[in-house]
């Protein structure tokens, strides 16, 4: 597979979007059966996009494009946030999203640390995290314990992980 990450361009932008909802959406729904929401509204990538910091990138395997990220990066404190990471409905567990993160730190050396969240029912998200990249699960959001920036209509509610990897 001849693989490349490489920075979101304008025209890139409308597949871009609807392939990380419909990745985010199909994974959501394999977990709830009855599930009628709409799991990551456009407006919640835009928020991501505008962030001061903001970098996008699509993955390409052979010249397709197969998946992406969102991060933000704190030039200051190198305490470094991933937003979003999804792999194309279609195209999982061949290992894009691995390629995906490892190429992301490659991109930012200097990070100390990132960080990152997943809801708590994201078994292979926290898999993913955890096992495939070095994460640590490092706070457990619940009703006991919120996080105070969470969207009141987040999918899995106050229930959910954050994760950090401290870099060398």
């Amino acid at each position: 597979m001849n693989f490349k990450l490489l920075p979101v361009s304008q025209e890139d932008l409308i597949d871009y979007k609807k392939d990380m909802q419909e990745a985010f959406q199909k994974g959501t729904a394999a977990q709830f059966s009855d599930l009628h929401t709409e799991i990551l509204p456009e407006k919640d990538i835009d928020i991501s996009l505008s962030k001061t910091g903001a970098f996008a990138y699509k993955a390409l395997a052979d010249g397709e494009m197969v998946g992406g990220a969102i991060v933000i990066i704190d030039e200051e404190t190198q305490h470094n946030h991933l937003d979003f990471l999804y792999v194309k409905y279609g195209t999982q567990s061949r290992g894009i999203g691995q390629a995906i993160w490892q190429e992301i730190e490659k991109l930012h050396p200097e990070t100390r640390v990132w960080e990152t969240f997943t809801p708590y029912f994201e078994k292979r998200n926290i898999h993913f995290y955890v096992n495939c990249c070095g994460f640590h699960i490092v706070e457990f959001f619940n009703p006991q314990h919120k996080e105070p920036h969470t969207p009141e209509d987040m999918v899995g509610g106050d229930y959910f992980f954050r994760f950090e990897k401290k870099m060398k």
